[in-house]
């Protein structure tokens, strides 16, 4: 009974967490992303500056050079930092796998908002990973993920995002650009 107790607490507390969820779609890819603010268990931390997240990608062999690929799967931590009231700069870092590839990228993301934008906010981001060797296990021998977006802000927290992603993980037998491909999608904040 105890057990159960802390499991739907733990539940209901990571529920309440959640500072963004994401959902992104294309002719044959599914991606899923949640982040979790951190500030919000921790007094000693400002909220929306630090944030704990998991990302889960099927995707297709129609995006990739490889005819058979493995679901990507990956938890991430990000420190972000309000450059100005439209810029936000983050330095973080990501445990990523897929079958027999397994990396610890590390990265930088950016999100601007457009100016002049009241009616509905634009906002354009973007992000770049990279693992050497020295950060990549099993039979990865490095690991670089880019991508760019566009977001509109169509209701309060609730965004609208065209994006592009690039994730090239090479083995060390062979180089296999694991997912490329433009998507669309929606994030909430909460």
């Amino acid at each position: 009974m105890f057990k159960k107790l802390n499991l739907i607490v733990a539940s209901a507390v990571s529920v309440f967490a959640m500072n963004s969820a994401e959902i992104n779609v294309n002719n044959s890819d599914l991606e899923l992303n949640v982040k979790f603010d951190m500030g919000q268990f921790n007094e000693n931390v400002e909220p929306a500056t630090i944030f704990l997240g998991a990302k889960y990608l099927n995707g297709d062999e129609g995006h990739s050079d490889s005819r058979n690929i493995d679901d990507y799967g990956e938890l991430n931590f990000l420190m972000m930092k309000d450059v100005s009231d439209d810029l936000k700069l983050g330095l973080g870092f990501k445990l990523n796998h897929i079958k027999n590839f397994t990396s610890v990228p590390l990265g930088a993301e950016v999100s601007y908002k457009l100016p002049g934008t009241t009616v509905v906010p634009l906002y354009v981001g973007g992000s770049l990973y990279y693992a050497s060797e020295v950060l990549c296990m099993e039979n990865a021998d490095s690991f670089l993920e880019y991508r760019v977006n566009i977001d509109a802000e169509v209701i309060e927290n609730g965004r609208v995002t065209l994006g592009y992603r690039s994730l090239d993980t090479n083995y060390k037998i062979r180089d296999v650009e694991y997912n490329k491909s433009v998507y669309i999608g929606f994030k909430f904040f909460f």
